[in-house]
């Protein structure tokens, strides 16, 4: 398997049609894309329930951070050959159904097969206020196992970044990841 991990946006539907959006990293195997979401979780829930997600992948980093602030709802559209969303905003997508489902229990492997993919924009690559972003929101998902001082440490390197090349959506999206990381310090600790 390729150990490159990229990161995109899946986005699922409940059995009861409600959707479900997650930054996640994935893997290609060949044609199919390969998920490994950790247990549980809503996103392996729904692809175990109905076979299906969308891969979104976008350059608005504010869904990245949103997603790890509590900031889930995203305007969707319907996809076309499964059933279920992509994302508006989503460059291209790809609707993909369960092809393999290796157990474990902290990270199943899902092996998903491509049923339709879609361009929807130009890519025009990123700048280095996104890839920030990214990073960031990498962080504050994992901020109940880093020190304070390692988090505090990369957000600072980070912001040099957003400092020279942000604009108005990478901003608010950094706005709202260092929001998070006073709320989780301002918050008792956790038994």
């Amino acid at each position: 398997m390729n150990d490159v991990i990229y990161e995109t946006v899946v986005t699922t539907l409940s059995p009861d049609g409600r959707p479900h959006v997650a930054p996640m990293g994935v893997r290609y195997r060949g044609d199919q894309v390969v998920l490994m979401p950790f247990k549980p979780s809503t996103t392996h829930d729904n692809i175990v329930a109905t076979g299906q997600a969308v891969l979104n992948l976008l350059t608005d980093t504010r869904v990245f951070a949103g997603c790890v602030t509590g900031r889930r709802e995203w305007p969707t559209l319907p996809a076309q050959a499964i059933r279920g969303v992509r994302l508006a905003c989503a460059l291209r997508h790809v609707e993909l159904t369960l092809a393999e489902r290796i157990d474990d229990v902290q990270r199943p492997v899902l092996c998903m097969a491509r049923a339709h993919e879609a361009v929807h924009a130009d890519f025009l690559g990123f700048n280095r206020a996104q890839a920030a972003v990214i990073e960031g929101a990498v962080l504050v998902s994992r901020l109940r196992m880093l020190p304070p001082e390692k988090v505090d440490s990369e957000m600072a390197y980070l912001q040099i970044a957003i400092d020279k090349t942000a604009g108005p959506e990478e901003r608010e999206a950094w706005g709202w990841l260092h929001d998070a990381i006073a709320r989780h310090r301002a918050s008792p600790p956790s038994p």
